[in-house]
């Protein structure tokens, strides 16, 4: 029994797309024949989703607080971590200008039709920006968390953690309370998704069931745009920023960085890559090891251009399949929110299933896309992780080139 638990551990990927490959094959072949089946995979899914979202507030605000909080006490050397930052902000900033565009361009999900329950939050109402940024201060905290207002919820958290920030030495029991409310709700989202494969397999069951091979083809047709986006960026923005800044040959970054670029593809996490991208970095491109302790950690933790590309996708894809109008002006304001998301987003293994909870709550899309996207999860993950580790290694070859680091 201990070597399949541990084999579980091992390979709960494959484990995953296992699950996902039976759903499908399961949702065509009992569609409209026998009815049990998909009534126990209902339900069976509607219990995983249940406990999934039961986390997603709480988790949300805790680990936004933690992230602004633990950031600002870092020991940092100042020239390093201004630099680390506003290079994530400028590609974060064209990343999420790629999502804004792209999905539009193209139609992502346009002539998809997709059923689903009703959305069970609406989505936050729109007139204009400055109409949206006099309700972004919530006058009642404790009702923004009740009527699932994410936007109002994230806004009172960076209040928070900036005031936390501030205060200092005072605030550290307030600190220490959000904090293991912030590990309580990873330990608890960590046990959920242990049951991630049988839950991929529950949800795409009665969706394929309801809409057919047609689904599938159009998930993967998405899929295949998201990837193609992924790695158009990476080559585009990173390999120009390694070549233009940090004054070295692209072909040699990326074939240095090959191993960390493979293993966060397989693992599906930026920090268990970190060790691996340290030693690309510091053994075959000689970056100082002051550059890399920095920006590789605070990487993982910031670093979400790839998500960021992913939310937009996923949301504009999802909605146009749903019928559900997403405008410019709230995408805008969704893409805002998951910067400050990828601030507290884990880099583990579906660490990007909050911010698409909470992204598409805002957008009003039907609770049903969750069941969907959390199928797909880990083939976007993998993408993503990638890309952001890549990132985290083009700014390393940046700040080589840039800063001093003998002065610091």
């Amino acid at each position: 029994m201990k070597k399949i638990v541990e084999w579980y551990k091992n390979h709960v990927t494959t484990c995953i797309f296992i699950g996902l490959i039976l759903g499908v094959l399961t949702g065509l072949f009992f569609a409209g024949r026998f009815a049990p089946v998909l009534t126990v995979t209902s339900l069976v899914g509607g219990i995983y989703m249940s406990a999934l979202n039961m986390m997603i507030f709480p988790l949300v605000f805790c680990s936004i607080i933690v992230g602004i909080s633990s950031i600002g006490n870092m020991r940092t050397t100042g020239k390093i971590t201004g630099g680390a930052m506003l290079y994530f902000l400028i590609t974060t900033g064209c990343a999420s200008l790629i999502g804004l565009i792209v999905p539009r361009l193209i139609g992502l999900g346009k002539n998809v039709q997709i059923e689903m329950a009703e959305a069970e939050v609406e989505a936050t109402q729109f007139t204009s920006l400055l109409d949206t940024v006099k309700t972004l201060i919530p006058s009642n905290p404790i009702k923004s968390f009740v009527e699932g207002n994410m936007l109002q919820v994230l806004v009172f958290a960076v209040i928070i953690g900036f005031t936390i920030m501030a205060v200092g030495k005072k605030a550290e029991p307030v600190y220490k309370v959000i904090e293991s409310g912030n590990e309580i709700c990873l330990s608890i989202i960590g046990v959920v998704m242990k049951f991630t494969p049988i839950g991929v397999f529950c949800t795409i069951v009665p969706v394929v069931e309801s809409n057919g091979i047609g689904t599938i083809v159009s998930l993967a047709a998405a899929l295949s745009a998201l990837y193609i986006a992924f790695f158009a960026f990476a080559f585009i923005i990173y390999g120009f920023s390694v070549k233009a800044f940090g004054k070295m040959s692209v072909k040699e970054f990326f074939k240095a960085i090959l191993p960390a670029a493979l293993n966060a593809f397989g693992t599906c996490s930026s920090s268990a890559t970190i060790p691996i991208s340290k030693n690309c970095m510091e053994e075959k491109l000689g970056v100082s090891n002051k550059i890399t302790s920095i920006v590789i950690p605070l990487g993982a933790t910031v670093n979400m251009d790839a998500v960021s590309i992913l939310m937009s996708f996923m949301i504009m894809f999802f909605a146009n399949a749903c019928g559900v109008h997403v405008s410019i002006s709230l995408m805008i304001v969704i893409l805002l929110s998951n910067v400050l998301l990828s601030v507290g987003t884990p880099g583990i293994p579906g660490g990007a299933i909050a911010s698409f909870a909470a992204l598409s709550t805002m957008a009003g899309l039907p609770a049903g896309v969750m069941g969907v996207y959390i199928s797909i999860n880990t083939l976007c993950d993998m993408g993503a992780t990638c890309v952001n580790v890549i990132g985290d290694l083009a700014c390393c070859a940046v700040l080589h080139n840039q800063v001093e680091v003998d002065t610091l």
